[in-house]
């Protein structure tokens, strides 16, 4: 193409190519290199836009938070914003796997990263939440969601009819059956009725909301 027929090269254009290739190959298959070919340009004039393979990391981490819905402070209720939050904050995190851990501790936060922490406080603090209490909550609220995506990721465990082959080849080597009663017993269920981790995370944030409406009472 001759160069007036390009589609000028842009911050958000590297950074949405980045996060295609992230997805779909991780961060590893995430390089310069490949970047700039799928874009068409020479690696060295990313660089114009992106100044290092950490700034591509914090606008990767932005992009993700960009896609949290969150409602303003003031105008619902706190707990349906939170479940609401909770949910869309696991959707974005189950499209982008590899985001699991980074999304937290950026040095140079972006710009939908301030706005999702800062609504959150705003709904809270504007539901009636002292200070450390709204705080607490979001702290809480991150680490579940957060926890919940990384054992999604990891645990062979699925909703798809394969659950039972997997407990059956995690009970194979426990050595005694009557050492691991409990454990055993909750494999067993799993095995038989399946794991359903949208009921499962639903049921864990009831229990968490619950517990954080007691500490603005």
């Amino acid at each position: 193409m001759p160069p007036s027929a390009r589609t000028p090269l842009s911050r958000d254009r590297i950074l949405r190519a980045a996060i295609d290739l992230a997805d779909r190959d991780g961060l590893e298959g995430c390089t310069m290199r490949r970047i700039a070919g799928e874009l068409g340009v020479e690696a060295m004039s990313l660089y114009r836009h992106v100044k290092s393979k950490d700034d591509l990391l914090s606008g990767l981490v932005d992009l993700v938070f960009g896609e949290i819905e969150l409602g303003e402070p003031g105008t619902r209720d706190w707990q349906a914003a939170m479940r609401d939050r909770a949910r869309s904050q696991l959707t974005a995190l189950r499209r982008h796997r590899w985001a699991i851990g980074l999304m937290e501790g950026r040095m140079r936060p972006g710009p939908e990263s301030l706005r999702v922490h800062d609504t959150t406080l705003g709904i809270l603090r504007e539901a009636g939440f002292a200070f450390r209490a709204a705080v607490r909550a979001n702290s809480v609220l991150d680490a579940y969601v957060y926890g919940f995506a990384l054992q999604e990721r990891d645990l062979p465990a699925r909703a798809d009819g394969a659950t039972a082959e997997v407990m059956r080849e995690q009970i194979r080597p426990v050595p005694r059956a009557d050492a691991y009663p409990y454990l055993l017993e909750a494999m067993g269920e799993f095995a038989a009725a399946g794991y359903d981790y949208d009921a499962e995370f639903s049921a864990g944030l009831e229990l968490i909301l619950a517990g954080i409406a007691r500490s603005r009472r």
